[in-house]
């Protein structure tokens, strides 16, 4: 394994150095602020966005802290997805910028080096780009998903569960810190409660207790064995009793309900297409077209990064009297003005008045058309 390492470090080695001054030196300048870019816009979408999310889920399930930071580590490849278009925009607008400000266009010009020969390393690194936004689309963020949700269940599942104590009581809390139910155990061994006896108050009506010889965790909820359930109404009066050897209680199944929803992120694009054929029949329309506008995303999203930067190098060369850096402004600004595309074709997509596929494309084609047009008029017109 580490000899192919070496030999393909070394072929791209070689290749790198098969390459001209410029496309290098271009290049150089590309890699740096690109990187510098992820680094930057991960942490204000992580931090804005799928942070908060864990936080919530932190607080709510009370996931253990070395959990959520596997947790978090896993959803790094979800928010990278996000970040390669924007700082390949970042890096591409930066850098003709900065070769504009330093009248190096003006040169490579007078040198008879034209502008779509300067542009050409760029969009061969925004083509590299989208394809590394695509395998990380398509091969590592469905497996990270279904990692960081089976760890978020397993962690719910067990936080009722402390090994090795005898004689506790557990307070099951809802989101408003009142009590939902009151857990006593006479003692625990192996991730089992044994003598255990559960008062559960959550419902309005009446209250239910359940005392059972053993009591372990499931994926249907709380498995008891040999026991009995008592329902009672709120004045004292016994509704049922019930004797069972073994029985499936549904205590905080809702929250593993809750997180256990499939989303589009646990499939690739094979996968979520063979999906949305199957349950086609059995799926409501809104959640049906919320499926395909993500299918199609899964293609169009990649393909945004070299969208991305072919409007970023027009924009980005600077006339003659401007002596001003304005990459990070127009960065921002191609950013914001693609995000309102791409919201307002979701939502319309999402309520079916355009097709998914137009609604994913859309942003995509927008982008693409105007750049076009613009790297045209500079590099062939003016």
């Amino acid at each position: 394994m580490y000899s192919k390492y070496k030999q393909l470090k070394a072929k791209i080695k070689e290749k790198y150095n098969s390459l001209s001054i410029l496309d290098r030196y271009i290049l150089k300048q590309l890699s740096d602020v690109f990187i510098l870019g992820v680094i930057i816009f991960t942490s204000i979408i992580f931090a804005s966005e799928t942070f908060t999310q864990l936080i919530k889920q932190i607080s709510l399930y009370g996931i253990p802290f070395h959990i959520a930071i596997m947790m978090i580590v896993l959803n790094l490849p979800q928010v990278f997805v996000l970040t390669i278009p924007i700082s390949t925009l970042f890096a591409t607008v930066m850098t003709v910028n900065d070769l504009s400000l330093k009248s190096e266009i003006t040169i490579f010009k007078a040198c008879g080096i034209s502008i779509e020969r300067v542009a050409r390393p760029i969009f061969c690194f925004a083509i590299v780009m989208t394809f590394v936004s695509f395998f990380i689309n398509e091969f590592i963020v469905p497996v990270a998903s279904v990692q960081s949700k089976s760890l978020a269940i397993y962690s719910l599942e067990q936080k009722h569960i402390p090994e090795n104590k005898m004689n506790f009581t557990i307070k099951d809390i809802d989101k408003d810190g009142k009590l939902k139910r009151l857990f006593y155990a006479q003692w625990c061994k192996d991730k089992t409660l044994n003598n255990v006896t559960v008062v559960d108050i959550s419902n309005p009506k009446n209250i239910q207790i359940v005392q059972a010889k053993k009591g372990t965790t499931s994926d249907y909820g709380w498995k008891f064995d040999n026991g009995v359930i008592y329902t009672i109404s709120k004045n004292g009066k016994v509704f049922n009793t019930s004797l069972f050897e073994e029985s499936n209680v549904s205590f905080g199944i809702g929250d593993v309900n809750e997180m256990v929803k499939e989303t589009t992120n646990e499939f690739n694009f094979f996968k979520l297409m063979k999906h949305i054929k199957k349950q086609k029949a059995h799926l409501e329309k809104k959640i049906r077209l919320e499926y395909e506008i993500n299918l199609f995303d899964k293609l169009a999203l990649p393909v945004t990064t070299f969208a991305l930067a072919v409007i970023g190098v027009p924009l980005a060369i600077t006339p003659p009297r401007v002596r001003y850096n304005r990459g990070f402004l127009f960065s921002i600004l191609i950013i914001f003005v693609y995000y309102v595309i791409r919201a307002l074709s979701l939502n319309l997509g999402a309520t079916g008045i355009i097709p998914p596929i137009l609604a994913a494309w859309l942003p995509v084609v927008t982008i693409m058309v105007v750049g076009s047009y613009l790297f045209y008029k500079k590099a062939y017109k003016i």
